[in-house]
């Protein structure tokens, strides 16, 4: 627990220094950017390029390289140009893994990078490929932990993704409050490069300078989690109608049967929880805290939802759910969608 609280801290101090040294405009020399949150990724790596290179010179001391087929060449290289006609230059290097290079060029890769030239800033940014750093590489390893700044984007807290979302739409003359913004982060999900589009659809559709939670339900596209809520809460409600309506979105959009098991099975065992939550006097920040939630309003929604339904009726739903995942993972020709339409109708019916 200590080791990972330490690997935590040292994540977000180079987060932090990064977000430093733009502001006091003194860039390190080489950046690694990874991490879930590319919006975030994306907006750093700009904030980068208005940093070093003046506008109008990109064509000559901005150099992009992208792709597996890159060498340790083509990266020495454009490090190496001068710049024209300005102070600096700087280098991307997209899904470029470093770590599966072949010995020549991961000699030349280290040596690059125990002397990198004043004027350039070189960025590596793994986008669609995983970063996942090899210590037995000790040479490579050793001149990245000593030359580059290695920067996780992880997703956002809550708090920190209400005050954007609050910003957000004060940007497009609209407010938002702290419950309606939670809201907006449950429907929506915590992605920000998902967000921005969605920020725009509601703050678009709204009349009113105040965006409210039917805003949000008229125009916002909900995630998977979302809509699961919805289905298991029309289950547990008897509404079988609308339960099989989320369903049926669902396969329109071309979600697996598996998929959306996994997501009702994973939504039935926190209500479950929920349930028993409720039956040994615990509260939502205890049901929080056991999901790992980045706020308590999903707590507060499932909490909402357990006192709906008894500890029968969770253990019955969350058991069927596991033997039709059984049966699906271990059973050739089984009829998916029938299955999963089915299982609805048991689930239904056991709450009569």
């Amino acid at each position: 627990m200590a080791a990972e609280k330490s690997r935590s801290a040292g994540k977000n101090a180079a987060y932090d220094r990064l977000r430093k040294a733009i502001k006091e405009k003194n860039p390190a020399r080489a950046y690694l950017f990874y991490g879930e949150e590319s919006y975030l990724r994306q907006t750093y790596v700009q904030q980068l390029q208005e940093l070093l290179i003046a506008g109008g010179s990109e064509e000559f001391n901005l150099h992009r390289l992208s792709g597996s087929r890159i060498t340790a060449q083509d990266v020495i290289d454009a490090v190496e140009t001068m710049p024209m006609m300005a102070p600096s230059t700087m280098v991307t290097v997209t899904d470029w893994d470093i770590f599966k290079l072949d010995e020549v060029q991961r000699s030349q890769l280290t040596g690059l990078l125990e002397d990198l030239p004043d004027y350039c800033t070189v960025l590596f940014i793994y986008d669609t490929v995983p970063y996942k750093p090899d210590r037995k590489m000790k040479k490579l390893t050793a001149a990245i932990d000593k030359n580059v700044e290695v920067v996780e984007f992880q997703g956002q807290s809550r708090d920190a993704l209400v005050r954007w979302l609050q910003k957000r739409f004060r940007a497009l003359d609209h407010d938002i409050d702290q419950p309606t913004a939670d809201y907006m982060l449950f429907y929506c999900g915590s992605m920000m490069d998902n967000l921005v589009c969605e920020v725009g659809k509601v703050a678009a559709y709204a009349r009113a300078p105040q965006i409210t939670t039917a805003d949000i339900d008229a125009v916002a596209e909900p995630v998977l989690d979302a809509r699961i809520f919805d289905m298991t809460n029309h289950i547990s409600a008897r509404d079988y109608d609308k339960a099989a309506a989320v369903l049926g979105d669902l396969l329109r959009m071309q979600t697996e049967p598996i998929v959306i098991l996994a997501a009702v099975g994973k939504e039935l065992r926190r209500l479950y929880t929920a349930r028993m939550a409720l039956d040994g006097g615990k509260d939502r920040l205890w049901l929080k805290q056991l999901w790992n939630m980045s706020s308590d309003y999903p707590a507060k929604l499932l909490m909402q939802a357990a006192r709906k339904v008894d500890h029968d009726w969770c253990r019955t739903a969350v058991l069927r759910c596991q033997q039709l995942d059984r049966r699906m993972k271990s059973e050739k020709g089984v009829d998916a969608v029938g299955e999963l339409k089915l299982l609805l109708v048991r689930l239904g019916a056991a709450r009569r």
